[in-house]
């Protein structure tokens, strides 16, 4: 095989944006050999700019008449793992849009299935693709920073209007879309957490459903995390605030990382802190330490196609994926424990969550829910938008 002929199933914002992308010849050897979406407007559209590929009104139809070898799912999330499995049933290689899907249970079915196909099975995490995420993470889990004490991510640069929430029937319901800031716009930052710090042990959080909109889920969230060697983290979140806030700092006993405004600074102490704490003989004093900072402007964001290079060449050359299946299933443990959270009096919950008790409630808040009465938007992505991208 030279070339992957993939379809995309749910022509939406991301799937648009991806067709576009892969018809644009930007990623080498990928093409688009199929598009797919239940919408009669998007099937017109797709026909309209994609006359050359073949479109289809269901994932039945099209599995059992496209000749395709691989497929990208960006439906709404409830029903990534159902459409993912179909895929992988047929034999093809799949790459699915985050989050993974709603809910850990599903989640998780689905990749103990992934493993027995020998298919390449992939999510789309793109910001791994950001090089001081990189750095951060090469120098933590290389031990640079010493065993980790706290880490704190202000993430609350994810506004968003009413007007957005109103683009979509299933936006903002637990039936359609199956959370809010924590499921929609945050599973970025909470990969990318556990990613460069290591998964917690254990999960509290406090999020307000509807604090800044008219929607049933939440559009705030504060999460606490802890470790099982003491270490802490918190994680704060929302759609409401402008301007917001994108600030990852992490504290260890060799030094302290900071990522903010498109820079990784970095202090890196002369002697750990542990040790400069029981043999220093004077009451107030600075560790000394080394200073290095990083822009981002010298190594621009790959991104999503990135993440489809990396995903085609998987396929065909074997190399290994950035953001393998199974990996997303970190990200959803976190937010399915903090919805848990919630849900049971926002105490501690121990990972990863019970999800037979998640799977219950989820279904108690979705039989409650409504898909809203708003007009279809059919307009499709030539580009990706740079709010999809790393934002400072």
């Amino acid at each position: 095989m030279n070339k992957v002929r993939t379809a995309i199933i749910g022509v939406g914002n991301m799937g648009s944006a991806h067709a576009a992308c892969i018809a644009g010849g930007h990623i080498k050897g990928l093409e688009l050999g199929a598009l797919c979406d239940v919408s009669p407007a998007r099937q017109a559209y797709c026909r309209e700019n994609y006359p050359n590929v073949p479109v289809y009104a269901s994932v039945e139809e099209m599995l059992r008449e496209a000749q395709i070898d691989a497929a990208i799912i960006a439906v709404p999330h409830p029903s990534h793992s159902d459409v993912a499995m179909m895929v992988l049933k047929k034999g093809l290689h799949v790459l699915v849009e985050k989050p993974i899907d709603i809910t850990l249970s599903k989640a998780r079915a689905l990749c103990d299935y992934a493993d027995t196909t020998g298919k390449k099975f992939a999510v789309m995490l793109n910001w791994r693709t950001h090089p001081l995420f990189r750095k951060a993470r090469e120098i933590v889990q290389s031990g640079q920073l010493g065993q980790l004490k706290r880490s704190i991510w202000i993430i609350t640069n994810w506004y968003r209007t009413q007007y957005y929430y109103d683009s979509g029937a299933w936006r903002a319901t637990w039936k359609g879309e199956g959370g809010g800031v924590l499921l929609n716009q945050a599973p970025h930052n909470l990969d990318l957490w556990q990613w460069i710090c290591g998964m917690p042990d254990a999960v509290q959080c406090n999020c307000t459903v509807a604090r800044y909109h008219r929607i049933e889920v939440e559009d705030e969230a504060t999460i606490l995390i802890r470790y099982k060697d003491g270490a802490t983290g918190a994680f704060l979140t929302s759609t409401g605030e402008a301007p917001g806030t994108n600030r990852l700092e992490i504290a260890g006993d060799k030094g302290k990382l900071l990522l903010e405004n498109g820079t990784l600074k970095w202090w890196k102490l002369k002697v750990p802190e542990r040790e400069f704490c029981f043999t220093s003989k004077e009451s107030f004093v600075q560790i000394p330490y080394d200073y290095y900072e990083e822009s981002d402007s010298s190594e621009p964001e790959k991104a999503h196609p990135a993440i489809l290079q990396n995903w085609t060449n998987a396929i065909l050359f074997d190399e290994e994926l950035i953001s393998p299946g199974r990996d997303a299933l970190n990200e959803l443990a976190i937010s399915n424990g903090a919805y848990l959270s919630q849900w049971t009096g926002n105490g501690w919950i121990e990972l990863p969550p019970d999800a037979e008790k998640f799977d219950q409630l989820l279904l108690e808040r979705q039989e409650a829910s409504a898909l809203k009465d708003t007009e279809e938007n059919t307009e499709g992505r030539t580009t990706y938008s740079k709010r999809w991208q790393v934002n400072w």
